[in-house]
């Protein structure tokens, strides 16, 4: 029986293991930029999904696969274990194409088949040969057999040194779900090395193992398969459960009487010359396979499964570490990449002062109120009416000048059309000497989108744009910001521009006589070509005209030495918010157009070591390996020797999860009193 304590330990294994497929695969989702090794055909995954997921927990059945070479037997032992002729057999090579499967009496009704066997279509067996059929379909056939004890699947399976890759694929996919292998072996196969390659893959994960020398020459043949069964196991690393010979009797193959008689491994010192030939009784596969210890079997093949998955070199841990190292060589060549700014903007042009000016004074009207309001608005009117002879005369000698706003539209298309043509440059180096990671995804931009099409986009865009708007929004906002950062300052220039209306006649003199007014717009432009410039406007316009007028020349001099360096740099700021709203308005006008969320991409995957997924594969990951060693280290934990494997003197319990079985058929050994004792099974 199976105690709580271990039960627990089972089911909690059993949820950690669903933990870990889930997070691996969602982790896999996440690392999709790194271009990571594929899940599937990965050793450790296949045992996840095929082994582990499906298995642990439940109670222990067990799935023995009679697994070898071509042509050496393996149908007609199949035949022998099943008691009837289930699988086709003949002297020629006629090659099991696809896995054909006994299961035991109402076993499909209290247990999912597709979940033991995911990677196949399940088929009811009704034909011998069909398992012979090629196709590219994974079929697999199963029929019911009484003669089964309630909890063991037996499986016929395609050749593991076929030439076709399609059986290998097979033969995996049952010996991840397999149990018990029963390896047939022959004088010719037993050194192949498409078959030692699969029973080392068997060996690693811990299956128990029973090996049937067919096809023996006896007794010649005594004196032989001790050397070939050594060499076969040094070189896979499995030891095995149980041997027997089967001598080559076409006869008796054909008529299900082939005799298997059991050999003791390792042979015993004691096993001289004098000893062979000595044939124990034949022995009943079958009845052998129902007496296997079905709980220490389950138990111990299921350890080795994990084993498999969490080991550092071949298992999960592998796989995490080279997801690491690509997220570290991404960011890597990201940052190489940063510094050699693969979206340079240079040279963005800045916008006239007087723009600037422009909205500022307007700003500064529209918060006016009673007789300063009256007393602007008039000088206003004014001045339009002045200065319009001036600009008449200035059109008909110079001709129509273009409005600031229209000259900066032509500045900025044109920086536009620099950063395109640097852009695509860059992404074209990268295409063509970029990293691995990066290449394909930059190749996919550049088939995406050409530079024409993104220039016609872009100029549609900028066609769209009402940079008054925009100035008057960013200028609202940064006075907005300039009388909470500044409130002292900011009501001194406020004051200002109201006592201004007071002395408007003597703002207008000093105006006239700096060139900026009437006749200034005659004989000078009105925009100014530096910040500094833009100071002198705003300050001769509000400031000091007012502060001679109200203050004299003292109080001129304070203002200057006090404010004007911060008003500098507050119009040094109005630039910068500017361009940088435009710069902003280009770029991420290009990232949707054109590069889409590759830069999110880039940076998700070179942080993929610090982000959830990862984290939630590495907690099941520790949570597992905790939970393996209890029940490792449990000293209820069965011992799983290999060659201890039977129980003659009690019924096989079989109890692990929450179903108990237990099997009907008993069977008194009867050998020789040489080999009783060691090679019961």
């Amino acid at each position: 029986m199976t105690s709580g304590s271990e039960l627990t330990r089972f089911q909690d294994l059993a949820a950690a293991t669903q933990r870990l497929y889930g997070a691996v695969q969602t982790l896999q989702v996440k690392a999709e930029f790194l271009q990571p090794a594929t899940l599937d055909g990965q050793e450790w995954f296949e045992l996840l999904r095929q082994k582990l997921v499906p298995q642990l927990g439940e109670d222990p059945w067990l799935v023995a696969a009679v697994v070898g070479g071509t042509n050496i037997g393996k149908s007609v032992t199949f035949n022998h274990l099943a008691g009837s002729r289930a699988s086709a057999t003949s002297p020629l090579a006629s090659g099991t194409k696809h896995p054909v499967c006994l299961v035991p009496s109402g076993f499909s009704e209290r247990h999912d088949l597709q979940a033991v066997f995911p990677d196949f279509a399940l088929h009811e067996w009704t034909a011998a040969g069909a398992a012979l059929e090629a196709s590219v379909d994974h079929n697999l056939y199963w029929q019911t057999s009484p003669d089964l004890p309630s909890t063991l699947l037996v499986l016929d399976t395609p050749d593991i040194d076929s030439d076709a890759r399609v059986n290998w694929v097979r033969a995996d996919a049952v010996r991840r779900s397999a149990d018990v292998l029963i390896a047939v072996l022959t004088q010719q196969k037993y050194n192949d090395a498409a078959v030692k390659e699969f029973f080392r893959k068997a060996g690693a994960e811990d299956k128990a193992v029973l090996v049937v020398f067919n096809q023996c020459l006896l007794p010649e043949d005594e004196q032989y398969w001790p050397v070939w069964l050594n060499t076969f196991c040094a070189e896979t690393g499995i030891t095995p459960d149980a041997v027997y010979l089967a001598p080559a009797d076409r006869r008796a193959a054909d008529a299900l009487e082939l005799p298997f008689y059991e050999r003791p491994w390792p042979v015993p010192s004691d096993w001289g010359s004098d000893s062979l030939g000595k044939d124990s009784p034949a022995r009943n596969l079958n009845q052998d396979l129902s007496r296997l210890k079905f709980r220490e079997i389950r138990i111990r093949t299921l350890r080795g499964s994990l084993k498999q998955v969490l080991d550092a070199g071949d298992g999960v841990p592998h796989h995490l570490k080279q997801l690491e190292l690509a997220s570290e060589e991404l960011a890597s060549a990201s940052k190489r990449l940063s510094s050699e700014a693969v979206l340079k903007i240079r040279d963005w042009p800045s916008p006239p002062n007087a723009l600037f000016v422009e909205e500022i004074r307007i700003w500064w009207k529209a918060r006016q109120q009673g007789w300063a309001k009256k007393i602007n608005s008039f000088y206003d009117s004014v001045g339009t009416g002045i200065t319009w002879p001036f600009k008449m005369a200035r059109n008909a000698i110079q001709g129509e000048p273009v409005p600031p706003i229209n000259r900066y539209r032509e500045a900025e298309w044109s920086a536009i059309l620099t950063t395109v043509e640097e852009l695509f440059d860059k992404l074209q180096w990268m295409a063509e000497s970029g990293n691995r990671m990066i290449k394909p995804q930059v190749e996919a931009v550049l088939q995406a989108s050409t530079r024409t099409q993104l220039i016609q986009k872009l100029k549609r865009q900028h066609a769209t744009v009402d940079f008054d708007e925009e100035l008057k929004n960013m200028i609202a906002v940064e006075m907005a910001s300039f009388s909470e950062d500044s409130p002292q300052l900011f009501e001194f220039y406020r004051q200002l521009h109201n006592v201004s209306a007071a002395v408007r006649p003597m703002t207008s003199v000093v105006l006239f006589s700096l060139g900026m007014g009437p006749a200034g717009e005659a004989v000078a432009p009105l925009v100014a070509g530096a910040a500094a410039n833009a100071v002198v406007h705003v300050v001769a316009d509000v400031a000091g005209g007012t502060t001679a007028a109200v203050a004299g020349e003292a109080a001129l001099s304070t203002v200057a030495g006090q404010g004007s360096g911060m008003l500098q740099a507050w119009f040094h700021r109005l630039h910068t918010v500017f361009t940088q709203r435009r710069v902003d308005w280009l770029t991420n006008l290009i990232r949707n157009e054109l590069l889409g969320n590759l830069p999110e991409q880039m940076q998700a995957a070179a942080n993929l070591p610090t982000s959830p997924e990862y984290g939630d594969v590495v907690a099941a990951v520790d949570q597992l390996s905790v939970l393996l060693q209890q029940v490792t280290n449990s000293p209820e934990a069965p011992d799983a020797a290999k060659g201890d494997l039977a129980r003659p003197d009690a019924k096989a319990d079989t109890t692990l999860g929450n179903v108990t079985a237990e099997h009907a058929v008993e069977v008194t050994p009867n050998r020789s009193n040489a080999t009783q004792e060691s090679n019961e099974i």
